[in-house]
């Protein structure tokens, strides 16, 4: 299926989502937000897929909300209008797979709030990050005041929300909201190999990891402790722990099912 605003492409185990406005900035619109949740839904049906990553084409991941799409807001259609944003990034961690965020450059706004409900964040060196949006005489609506604030701490999601100051990629590190960064002349490359890489892990592990921590994270100590056993057991219920345990001891790769 051909989308307008998106490329989706499928090679091997890894699927990629480019987001393709570029001559926008990849900036989101109700159509685009419309082709990313249902490449998004395909995703998640299709078994084969195993690692998603989201990117950008040209000089941005996305560069924010269309801003033209705000002139046409009363409070009714921008409660819909960011009700549908949440939804997007639910679909995003709610997806049994890892998803990458491949921030290529600029990720401003819905673009930083798209990246963070990524599983992790890798960066090319000349990323920029912000959430600008108190410029505009509003503040971020597609989930940064809660995800920023979770990844960075009160103050600094604070500071960076009132001010709409940019972050560079080292900063954005340094706060713990990118992974790792990478040559701009590399990056996507860089990007595939660890997503083919963590193709070959077991699905039931991978799945389990994601939700522990997920849902683990604002628990109390001993709440976590007690979801993270149940996920452990699970993994017992998948050949996988075997073969993976077997390969170990009999010094090969595993070949997880």
């Amino acid at each position: 299926m051909s989308y307008k605003t998106v490329l989706f492409n499928v090679e091997g185990k890894v699927a990629t989502l480019t987001f393709n406005r570029p001559e926008k900035l990849n900036a989101l619109t109700p159509e685009m937000m419309g082709e990313i949740a249902e490449v998004l839904e395909k995703v998640g049906k299709d078994p084969k897929i195993r690692v998603l990553i989201m990117t950008g084409q040209g000089r941005a991941f996305i560069a924010g909300a269309d801003i033209k799409v705000f002139l046409k807001l009363d409070p009714l259609a921008a409660r819909r209008f960011s009700q549908t944003a949440h939804r997007l990034a639910f679909m995003i961690e709610e997806l049994e797979i890892p998803v990458i965020a491949c921030v290529n450059g600029f990720a401003l706004g819905g673009g930083c709030e798209m990246a963070m409900a990524c599983d992790f964040v890798y960066a090319s060196e000349d990323a920029k990050f912000g959430q600008p949006e108190i410029n505009l005489g509003i503040i971020p609506g597609f989930g940064g005041t809660q995800r920023l604030a979770r990844l960075v701490g009160k103050g600094l999601a604070k500071e960076l929300c009132l001010t709409g100051r940019l972050i560079d990629a080292a900063e954005a590190r340094t706060l713990g909201l990118v992974a790792q960064i990478f040559p701009a002349a590399v990056f996507m490359d860089e990007c595939l190999k660890v997503a083919r890489s963590l193709a070959q892990k077991g699905r039931v592990a991978v799945g389990a990891v994601k939700q522990a921590i997920d849902r683990g994270v604002d628990l109390y100590l001993r709440a976590g402790y007690a979801l993270e056993t149940e996920a452990f057991a699970r993994c017992f219920a998948s050949p996988d722990a075997k073969e993976g345990a077997a390969a170990f001891l009999e010094k090969r790769q595993p070949k997880f099912e």
